[in-house]
């Protein structure tokens, strides 16, 4: 009997944690789709016209700094929401007192999560766009680099980004789309405000 209870609770917890494992990376695929529209945001470029739904799903994985991102992005509001909880039940006097007596409210528990989930997608937001300008700083300080089409013609400019079948250059103030697999030699787009 015990072998039972025990294999049990030993699937329960295995189908828990591939649950969590899910939701995670459904997350962090997520956070990289923002994190990546800011960062080419910066340029003019809408990477949703340019990238696929594989570039999406490996973004969390491409560029550490989004992955550090998007774990400080998780991080920092369950800890604040966990120091909350702490606070509530340390120190409950000074915890009504700062709250101006609304724990004791029935809505106070939805109104505390609720208020925890707007903190963290705007932190979240507001990371992606810090991401953004800082990508865009990150760039404009490398060095140029060449790339050589099938007629010996090189471009030489900074490299912004690519996917799977683009590749994303800076020539002066100009943004450079040039397709990987396909005759289309290059595609410009408007200037850019490199300020």
């Amino acid at each position: 009997m015990k072998e039972g209870l025990i294999k049990d609770v030993y699937e329960a917890v295995i189908r828990e944690i591939q649950t969590v494992i899910t939701i995670a990376y459904i997350l962090a695929v997520g956070i990289g789709m923002l994190f990546n529209y800011h960062k080419y945001k910066e340029f003019g470029i809408n990477i949703f016209d340019y990238a696929d739904v594989f570039d999406f799903i490996i973004a969390p994985f491409a560029d550490p700094q989004i992955l550090f991102f998007a774990v400080i992005s998780t991080i920092i509001p369950f800890i604040i929401y966990k120091i909350d909880i702490w606070m509530k039940n340390k120190f409950p006097k000074f915890y009504t007192k700062s709250n101006f007596g609304m724990d004791k409210k029935k809505w106070f528990t939805n109104f505390r999560i609720t208020s925890f989930a707007i903190l963290f997608i705007g932190y979240l937001f507001l990371s992606a766009v810090y991401y953004g300008y800082y990508s865009k700083g990150k760039i404009k300080n490398q060095h140029l680099i060449s790339v050589k089409f099938s007629d010996n013609e090189i471009l030489k400019g900074l490299f912004i980004g690519k996917t799977k079948e683009t590749l994303f250059l800076l020539i002066g103030d100009k943004v450079k789309v040039i397709p990987i697999s396909s005759m289309v030699k290059e595609i410009e787009l408007s200037s850019v405000n490199t300020n």
